[in-house]
């Protein structure tokens, strides 16, 4: 099923480098789900004089569930999110009343940066925020994604927990999450092979940019794919 959009990844490298995963792991288990990061090394680029590409995509299978979202709601967000409660779906919150309590202050809005991985924002909020929090949410890589009045929220929630964002910093090495030991090795699979093919997409000469590639679990050894 992947075959076609495999381009440059042999696809029995892969499977095998996926098996060294889990029987490394399994030769020493974790009390929590180890997470599968894509390692890229890439070449013919200068970060100083060369544009620096960013881009994310939706990966179809969430490779980090312990991913927190927390939306900065409106009344009507606020009312869709307890009903979400009362259904047995929880999404963290803080209205406009608690963003105001914080008073700009750089260490409660770092306090609140650091307690969850990204953040979602009213449209209605969205330009407000800035004036209500201050440049820390910024400056920490955490500024909010709008979310509308139309859109479904624990969709886009889940969404967001899915989503993973290549950007060229300073060094040509690129490091992000795209899948965990709890999937099946098909959803491994389809995860890591659409995210390096987008990431070769974003890239000036493509596939001749990258490198090499190495797939590795957080406590593992890493496995060359590329």
């Amino acid at each position: 099923k992947t075959r076609g959009i495999m381009s440059k990844i042999d696809s029995a490298t892969l499977q095998q480098s996926i098996a060294g995963i889990r029987e490394a792991a399994a030769k020493k288990p974790r009390k929590f789900v180890e997470t599968i990061d894509l390692q890229i090394g890439l070449k013919g680029i200068d970060p100083s004089t060369d544009k620096r590409f960013s881009g994310s995509i939706v990966l179809p299978f969430c490779p980090c569930p312990r991913r927190t979202v927390c939306v900065f709601a409106d009344a009507a967000h606020e009312g869709e999110i307890k009903k979400l409660a009362a259904a047995g779906t929880i999404i963290p919150m803080q209205t406009v009343a608690d963003l105001k309590k914080l008073n700009k202050e750089p260490k409660p809005v770092k306090k609140l940066g650091m307690k969850y991985s990204m953040f979602l924002a009213s449209d209605s909020l969205f330009k407000q925020i800035p004036r209500l929090l201050g440049p820390t949410l910024n400056k920490m890589g955490k500024f909010p994604t709008v979310v509308g009045t139309r859109e479904n929220l624990a969709q886009k929630c889940n969404e967001m927990k899915s989503t993973v964002r290549f950007q060229l910093k300073k060094v040509l090495c690129l490091g992000v999450p795209v899948a965990h030991l709890g999937m099946s090795n098909e959803e491994m699979t389809k995860n890591i092979v659409l995210s390096i093919n987008f990431l070769a997409s974003l890239l000036k000469k493509g596939w001749q940019n990258i490198r090499h590639v190495h797939i590795k679990s957080s406590m593992g050894p890493s496995f060359r794919i590329y």
